[in-house]
């Protein structure tokens, strides 16, 4: 190679190094500013508890400022919507009760829901499972399965559950309940779960079924009782309610999943770290002590893994309403 040609080559190597450094240092690391993690229910609840917890957790692994904005509504919709119409880029995020979010897409339909759970979002992690309690007012006589099963079978359609809205977690769940004990109950929609919870305090109906922390909060009122959880094992913070399956109905296991999801073309790479992010933060002593508290199983998953996990929550629930939608036409 002649000087010319050699000092020709050494020039461009030198001018491509200098540019791809600058490139690199023009690219600020991830995240350069705050994330918003979107929780589509009011402060206070089961959801937004988790979703506090795990932000704190993130921003101190990220280095950065992970805010919590409550976009409550529509039996989470609108945060969900607001969510999936945002910038792919990894800074917004929702805080989802995906088992919620499957069967209220399918019971609306997708076009009504205003997403599709498992195409509009990338999930990023499932970090929880909340195993289910089903409640009773105290005037009902009811303290077991047997209770209620004898009860509702004498008297077919009188005993009354409550849930949050039609499609919601503890409708679907508890007809799948009536389901599996060949019982009839009547079916009281709510607009929210607390005024769903304050009927059952006064009596007005007599079952609900919601996940172990709104459980706990509620139980230590006095004014309700629990019959049963929906794990395969009792919890231990509740380890005087007896399993389902302990009762007679071994098929009635149920759980409430939380996921972190973020729009569905949002880059790999902004997903790993968020994945490391939580990972670390299930990890935290502190944090896995504030779940066991909230009766939370914590789930450590890769991006992969929780997107397998929520396709088979669509699989799951989809038969299960399909049915309810066939009975009540």
């Amino acid at each position: 190679m002649s000087r010319l040609a050699s000092t020709l080559t050494f020039c461009a190597c030198a001018a491509f190094t200098a540019f791809t450094t600058f490139a690199s240092a023009g690219q600020a690391a991830f995240p350069s500013r705050p994330i918003t993690l979107v929780v589509a229910f009011p402060a206070g609840g089961g959801v937004d508890v988790v979703g506090r917890i795990l932000a704190q957790g993130m921003a101190t692994r990220l280095n950065g400022s992970v805010v919590v904005d409550n976009k409550a509504g529509a039996a989470g919709a609108i945060g969900a919507q607001f969510v999936k119409r945002a910038a792919p880029d990894g800074y917004t995020l929702l805080m989802a009760p995906t088992t919620s979010y499957v069967m209220s897409e399918k019971m609306t339909g997708a076009q009504a829901a205003g997403y599709e759970i498992a195409k509009d979002f990338k999930p990023v992690a499932t970090v929880g499972e909340l195993p289910l309690v089903m409640l009773v007012s105290k005037g009902s006589g009811i303290v077991s399965y047997a209770d209620l099963a004898a009860k509702a079978k004498k008297e077919p359609g009188k005993l009354a559950f409550a849930s949050s809205g039609n499609g919601s977690t503890e409708h679907i769940v508890t007809e799948w309940f009536r389901e599996q004990a060949a019982v009839e109950l009547l079916h009281v929609p709510y607009r929210g779960s607390a005024p769903a919870m304050a009927d059952l305090f006064a009596g007005e109906i007599q079952i609900m079924v919601t996940t172990s922390p709104t459980a706990l909060t509620n139980l230590a009122t006095g004014r309700i009782g629990a019959i049963g959880v929906t794990s395969t094992q009792r919890l231990a913070v509740m380890p005087n309610v007896p399993t389902f399956a302990e009762q007679g109905l071994p098929k009635f296991v149920a759980s409430s999943v939380y996921a972190i999801l973020a729009p569905k073309d949002t880059p790999d790479a902004e997903v790993a770290a968020l994945n490391t992010a939580l990972n670390q933060t299930l990890d935290d002593e502190a944090v896995k002590n504030r779940f066991a508290q909230l009766g939370v199983e914590v789930v450590h998953s890769t991006p992969a893994e929780a997107r397998d996990r929520l396709q088979n929550e669509s699989a799951k629930w989809e038969g299960v309403v399909q049915r309810i939608k066939a009975a009540n036409r």
